[in-house]
Order: structure tokens, then sequence, then C-alpha cells
């Protein structure tokens, strides 16, 4: 039988994963000799034996991974033979360029619970119990190769049992970086709200009584702190909105399992799975009639966000029966998530009645993730813990390295090397000087992290946005401008590897036009380098321009005196929305003169004006409360609109809102249910969205749309566009790993100069081709 040695290159998520020693009991129960090791490609494996044994390898290699694990590109090559016998796991090799994954962090694995909850193990009641199938990873790396020493866990001694175990490829933790126990590893403790510890033989179960008893407590994580208190009483939910300095927006929740959450909201098959799955999101569900939790915890929404535990520590909480508990971002509102313990105590002191500290290093902020699950359609509305840093294909590689800074609010940063875009965590607004510090050691972490050198920015093209003045600062690296709205339209192409002209349609609160207005409606020709605008909403000025996101009457008196002209300052509806004789009377001014009235086309600002007219809310207290509010209580089973219009400029047309401005300022008037209202206004951005859509398929030919922007957070628009665009035989492609929001911004950014950067590259080659030619001839 011809004996042969093959060398296979691996890449994927093969560190930090198990990959190893699965690599070594494979070849081992195959008789196969050779080694493996990990570099800065992913892994290398070299296996010598009968070449069908050789191939079988291949063939299970493949079949048969470890449940993290994920090989994208598998290659392989003939090489001589070596007279090494036996198999061996060699230690890393790392050139200084790194190019393989970083494992992202995952909840706590079935096996580790079981240990952690049986008396007779070493690791029983062990807040930080794990093996290569579970734990922390991403919060904790400090550089690649995912090796110990390049991790926070570094500043702890392994006991001898535990290198036995690390050592030993037959056993679940070989080369399990965070790998600990009671005698070696991090530790627990109880503090008050001032940092001091307190004596307690067990802090865990210390934190339990305290949370019962309707304190609240500061949690220290896997990518930061928690403000936790109990969710079934009014009281502890009322005070942490008031030290939170958070009203109105909804905490998220953690509840011990699946049938906890099924008490509290509706759950589909979708719904279990995703909330189930490794990445432990929050999952977006409806809130079931008479939960029991307070009727704090999520005001104006329609559904909880839930979550269950995912570290070894939440997991303890829950073992003590507790209730369910508000598990939400350990900041002041808008500020960064806390990370280390003296910041916490510094910032989170005046929030809390304690802490429940440990001392594992987190080396990066790293929020939970949130996703919305609609029937089967399951959406990143928030891409952070559990998603991050998986990188995302663009299809092709890049010229050159790319950071792209994304938008101002829900920032994230993005960096290509070669055919991969790498994602960041969640940022958050950068306008709060916190949250920009964040910003720029994210960048820093990052490029680090990845060892990127970028020669290229991308940016947006407001000149405002802090993230485009921190591109304008970087005078070493090329700058790329990019749309807002074209930005998000590519986001969602490159998620689908969608490497082809599409109709886009985009809508949100607000970006920068080419013309220099504020876009927010908008439907594209897009292709990943280009676009062309083909249709938006007609404009509508916004009396006092940014001040209309939180004032939703500015909203109102703009869209009225677009609809009536200055008429409308005799309307009983706008001294309805805007009461104050002198306010009005100031904003008419402003409108009289256009001065501060900058136009609009954006979707989000008629959603937060019709959720005025109707009485729903009257300030946006945070970003998206105003449309949240408003679907919330869209009725169902009405599926009449109101008139709408459409004006035609050549091969571009406006989207005339006008009339069904009238027809809702109509029914105010009739005291209609502002339910039916809501149901009905919705039912009209539908069919004003669909006939934009036919009629770009008219004048470009194409019958793909791409559905991006802030605005398809909203469930009952994204599905039942999708449904009428799709019964007239059009495809359509929405976000589900990517998020719609400016969560996105980046990605789309960063694509949008890569295919800049190689059409360049081509059109020099074509210039070289017919220059050599021309000099041939």
């Amino acid at each position: 039988m011809e004996v042969g040695r093959a060398r296979f290159l691996a890449r994927g998520q093969v560190q930090g994963v198990g990959f190893r020693p699965y690599v070594y009991r494979l070849a081992r129960d195959l008789k196969l000799d050779g080694h493996v090791s990990n570099d800065q490609d992913g892994a290398i494996i070299e296996v010598q034996g009968p070449q069908a044994t050789v191939e079988l390898f291949a063939r299970r290699l493949l079949a048969e991974l470890p449940p993290l694990a994920e090989v994208t590109e598998l290659a392989r090559q003939w090489v001589a033979l070596d007279g090494t016998a036996g198999f061996r796991i060699r230690p890393s090799r790392h050139d200084g360029h790194a190019r393989a994954r970083v494992t992202v962090d995952v909840s706590v694995c079935q096996s580790c619970l079981a240990e952690m909850r049986d008396p007779s193990d070493r690791r029983y009641r062990y807040p930080f119990i794990n093996c290569t199938d579970c734990g922390p990873r991403y919060s904790i790396v400090q550089r690649i190769p995912y090796d110990r020493s390049n991790t926070t866990m570094e500043a702890f001694q392994m006991c001898p049992q535990c290198r036995s175990e690390y050592d030993d490829p037959m056993t679940r933790r070989f080369h399990a970086q965070p790998i600990a126990c009671p005698a070696c590893g991090p530790k627990v403790w109880l503090a008050d709200d001032r940092g001091r510890p307190i004596e307690a033989s067990d802090p865990v179960a210390q934190a339990v009584e305290r949370l019962l008893g309707g304190q609240i407590l500061a949690i220290k994580g896997l990518g930061g702190f928690h403000l936790a208190c109990r969710a079934d009483q009014d009281a502890p939910v009322a005070e942490l909105r008031r030290r939170k300095r958070r009203d109105h927006k909804p905490f998220a929740l953690m509840v011990r399992d699946l049938a906890a959450a099924e008490q509290l909201a509706h759950l589909d098959e979708h719904a279990r799975k995703v909330m189930a799955g490794v990445e432990r999101p929050i999952v977006l569900t409806p809130k079931r009639d008479g939960a029991p939790v307070s009727r704090r915890v999520a005001p104006g929404s329609d559904c909880f966000g839930l979550m269950l535990p995912y570290t070894p520590l939440h997991c303890l909480l829950f073992d003590a029966d507790m209730p369910p508990l508000v598990m939400t971002s350990g900041n002041i509102t808008d500020e960064p998530l806390a990370k280390d313990n003296h910041e916490a105590v510094t910032r989170l002191g005046p929030l809390c009645d304690g802490f429940l500290l440990h001392d594992r290093g987190i080396e990066r902020r790293v929020d939970d993730s949130v996703v919305q699950v609609d029937g089967d359609r399951v959406t990143v509305m928030r891409r952070s813990r559990g998603h991050v840093p998986a990188p995302i294909e663009l299809g092709s590689a890049a010229p050159e390295e790319i950071l792209a800074v994304g938008a101002e609010l829900r920032n994230t940063v993005c960096l290509v090397r070669g055919e991969q875009a790498v994602l960041s965590e969640h940022i958050g607004d950068l306008t709060d000087a916190t949250v920009y510090r964040q910003f720029t050691r994210t960048i820093d972490h990052l490029t680090g992290l990845v060892e990127a050198a970028p020669s290229v920015v991308a940016h947006d093209l407001h000149p405002l946005y802090l993230s485009t003045q921190y591109a304008r600062q970087q005078a070493r690296l090329r700058r790329i401008g990019v749309q807002h709205h074209f930005a998000h339209a590519v986001s969602c192409m490159v998620e689908h590897d969608l490497d082809r002209p599409v109709i886009a349609i985009v809508c949100d609160g607000t970006g920068y036009g080419t013309d220099g207005a504020n876009w927010g409606c908008e439907i594209l020709r897009a292709e990943r380098g280009a676009f062309e605008r083909v249709g938006h909403m007609q404009y509508f000025p916004l009396p006092g321009g940014d001040a209309a996101a939180r004032e939703l009457h500015r909203s109102v008196l703009g869209l009225l005196w677009h609809t009536f002209g200055p008429e409308c300052a005799e309307l009983a509806l706008a001294a309805a929305v805007c009461p104050d004789p002198l306010q009005r009377e100031g904003l008419w001014a402003m409108l009289r003169s256009q001065t501060n009235c900058p136009l609009s086309s954006s979707l989000g600002r008629l959603f937060d004006a019709v959720a005025c007219m109707l009485g729903v809310v009257g300030t946006n207290e945070f970003e998206g409360q105003a449309p949240m509010a408003l679907e919330t209580i869209a009725a169902d089973g009405y599926d009449d609109y109101y008139p709408h219009a459409i004006e035609h400029h050549g091969r571009s047309f406006e989207l005339d809102v006008r009339p069904m401005i009238s027809a809702i300022m109509a029914e105010t008037q009739m005291h209609r249910e502002p339910e039916v209202v809501s149901a009905r206004f919705h039912n009209t951005v539908v069919e004003l969205l669909k006939a934009g859509a036919l009629i770009a398929r008219d004048v470009t030919e194409l019958n793909e749309v791409v559905v991006s922007g802030g605005c398809f957070a909203n469930r009952y628009v994204t599905r039942r566009l999708s449904e009428r665009l799709e019964q007239v035989g059009m495809r359509v492609w929405v976000h589900r790993r990517v998020p719609c929001n400016d969560g996105g911004i980046a990605l789309g950014q960063a694509a949008v100069a890569a295919a800049v950067l190689q059409d360049e590259k081509e059109t020099a080659r074509e210039v070289r081709h017919v220059s050599g030619s021309t000099r041939t001839d």
C-alpha cells in the first residue's frame, strides 16, 4: 500500500475552539503520523500514512468538527515523507502578520455546567469554569495567536491539576486558554457601593439574597458590567431608572431558562433556537399578556428583550430560584460600558447598592448582542458579544487594507484585510466624549489585534460627524467619503454576497445627501462602487434641523407647512402638537423665512410626526422611541391605506406624502382611533415604497431589491413590504447578520472603498495595457 504525506492549511475558526486536539485525536484514531500547529493563517496539519487513510482523514476532518470550529478553506499538498513516528501537537508559530480569526465569546456549555453543579467535582460552584467548547475569547485576548500568554489569563499561574488537563490532548480542556479552578484561577467577591469588600463565605449566595431583597447590584460579567435588579417588582425597577437616568427605554431581562421565558413572551421555534444558541443574545419577542414583571420594564413596547444566562456566574445566580432580573448595561445612559473594577466603582457606585466583582481582566468592552425575531426572520440589531469579531467575507480581496469609521450614532468601525471585513462591537453615540474615546481605543485595539496597517480610511460625507472629523485627521491615510444611504445599501449587499447592480430601498432618520440635504427615504440603483439616486420622498422643511429628532412637533409643523402652506398656522392640529404660542410662532417665523429649516426626505421624521399627531409620543427620549410606539399600537386586520402620489421627473421621481398627511389630519379631527390610523399609516408607507420599487424596476431593468436603514427595524413595514414586492415577482434581500441601522454603516463604507480601489486598479491595468499595445504597434 502506497504511503503518502499531506500538508493541510485550514483557515477559518480554528483557534481557541479545540481544533488541534480534535485533529490529534482523529489522526491517532486513524494511526497516522505527523503534527498540527497554529500559525497566523490558521492551523497547519501534516499527516503521513497509507494514502487511502490520508484521504479518509481529509473527509472526516471536515465532517466531524468540534462545536465551535469552522473551516472556510482547506488547502492540501503532497509533500516528502518524514521518518518521525507518532502524532504531535506543536507550539504555535507566528511571523508577525496575523490572518487567523479571533474566536468570539460563547456561553458556558452543558458539560461545564454539569461539573459546576456536581458537589463532588473540584470546580463545584466555581464561577469561571470553562473548556474549549465555551467561555471567554475575544473579551480577554490581547493579541494572536490565541495562547494563554496573549490573554488576560496570563496573570494566573495554573495549578498542577489544571496544567495536567491543559497539556492532555485527550481532555476537554486541552489548551483551553482560560482554564482555571478555585485553587489557581480568578476569584469573585462582594463589595459595597464604594467598592469596599464585604466578608462573605459565599459571595454569590449573598448577592442572591441582596437581589431578592430588592437591591440593585453591579455585576461584572464577560465583556463588562451589568446593573441588575429583580424585574417582578416596581420599586427596584423604578429606582434603577431614576439612578441610571433612563426613564423610557426598555430594559433587557435575563431569565432562568426557556420555560421562564415562555411565561413572559410568545416564543416560536426560531426564537427559542436563537435564545438558546451559543451566542445567547438579547432576543426581542412579543410580550405575553399578564407577564409577571413590572410594567416599568418595557413601557411603550410590545416586546421584551429576553436573554438566558451565558456565564457560569449568571447560572449560579439563577440556580437559587431567582425571578427574572433586569440585566442592563453597566453605564449611565449613552456612556460606554464599564469593564474594570476601579472604573466601575467610580462610575457605577452612585447607581447601585453593591458590587459582585472578580479579578479576571476584561481586555475589551463587549456589550450584549440584540436580535429581532419575526417568524422565520432573525435579524441582528446590535452586533456585539457572540458575533464579534467573526469576519464577513467581501467576496474578493481588497487591494489595500482599509479602515472604515462608521456613522456618529450606533457607531461601529470596520477593518478590511484581503477578503475579510472585521466589523467591531457596538460602540455607541460619538457625541458623548467618553464614547468617542472608546471609539479611538477600539480602532487601536482592533488594528493591533489583527495586525493591520490601513492605508485608506472610509468615512461618511457629513462634515460634522465626529467619525468624519477623525478620518480627516488621519493625514497619512487616503480618505474615501461614502454617502450614508449608499453605505447602508452596500452593507446588505455584502451580507448576501451580491456583487451585481440592485435596487436599494434605504430609509432612516437622517443622512447627509450629495446635494447637502438630509436624506432619509431613498430608492437607489446601487452597485458596490457607485450608485444613482432614482427616487426619494419629497423634501419637507425641518424647523430647527437636528432638534426635530427629539422634539417631534417640529416635524409635524414642517410637514403641515409642506402640505398646506402658510395657512397651516391656523390649524387646530398645530396648536395641539405645540401648545406654547410663543414657541409655535417662533417656529412659524423660521418656516416663513426658511431660517434654520433644512430640507429633509426622512422617513424616520415622518414616523415621528405621525406619532406626535396621534398623541402617542411627543418627545423622543431615546432613538426610535416614537416609531417603536407607533408600531406597537398598530391595529391588526386593516389592509386599507391613505391616498398618496408620485411625481415623475424624467428618469427620477418623488414620493408625495401630502395627501396622506391631509387625510391623517382629518382623521384626528374626527377622533379616529390612533390604533387604526397607525395601521393605515404603516400600510401607506409600504404602498409608497412598493410603488417606488416598481418604477425603479422599469427605469433600471433590475428585479432585485435590498432593504436597509434603521426604519426597517420596524417588523410591520419590513414584513409587509417584503411580501408585497415578492407578490409582484421581485427578489428581496433584508438584513440578517448585520444591523439594518447605523451599526452596519462601517461595513458598507469599507466595501465601497474596496470596490473603488479595485476599479482604480483595473483601470490602471487597462491604461498600462493600452499604452503597452500602442508602443508595440
